[in-house]
């Protein structure tokens, strides 16, 4: 689809509900740009830039990074794409770096995507990774041929420290605690859509629907 006017949305949504799928789907539909919070995080750290060291170093302490300095680095980055379309994953996380966004930019859309806590607690405790390739298998969809190792070298799977039920747990309240706010004040100004479901195949045509009239 060919865009007419500059579009620009926000994806939402916990750990595990599939926003990663449904972002790759909506830029390959609909030409926009993306732009992924964590992968941004990661290449800064990985560069060492000034910023990426910051982050780190607040990482390493266990510290959270600093709305400011998040902000700063998404905010440089949309500049960089100029006068584009684009859709934003995983950024604005509290109500300040949601200011932040709107001191600059007028966002045209909020997807939420509204998946229950047991549903992404299943999904992401079923996950098991070959480390040395990042192959990714699930016992409930995607399960190895045989169990607990991997299809291609017979080497053992390993299920990450962030997918095992107690992390999954905890990072699931932590987003509650911190995005229900930021998913408040977008509501208040009236561009949050909400799209429900446990299976992302299920969502997806709904969420399309929705911005294929949204953008004609």
């Amino acid at each position: 689809m060919v865009l007419q006017r500059i579009f620009r949305a926000v994806v939402m949504g916990p750990p595990g509900s599939g926003k990663g799928t449904v972002s790759s789907r909506i830029t390959k539909t609909f030409g926009l740009k993306h732009l992924s919070s964590g992968d941004l995080l990661r290449a800064n750290i990985e560069s060492k830039t000034e910023l990426g060291l910051l982050m780190k170093s607040c990482i390493d302490h266990g510290q959270l990074v600093p709305d400011d300095v998040i902000s700063r680095l998404i905010l440089s980055d949309l500049r960089k794409m100029g006068n584009s379309s684009w859709l934003l994953d995983g950024f604005p996380r509290t109500v300040s770096q949601a200011e932040a966004l709107d001191g600059v930019y007028s966002v045209d859309t909020v997807i939420n995507l509204d998946v229950p806590f047991q549903t992404i607690k299943e999904r992401l405790t079923s996950r098991w990774t070959h480390l040395p390739s990042g192959r990714v298998y699930n016992t409930d969809f995607n399960p190895p041929k045989v169990a607990g190792v991997d299809d291609v070298t017979g080497e053992p799977l390993v299920q990450r420290d962030d997918d095992t039920p107690e992390t999954v747990t905890r990072r699931l309240k932590a987003y509650q605690t911190q995005t229900e706010p930021v998913l408040e004040y977008f509501r208040s100004k009236g561009i949050l859509e909400v799209f429900s479901g446990t299976e992302t195949d299920k969502i997806w045509p709904h969420v399309q629907t929705f911005l294929t009239r949204k953008l004609s």
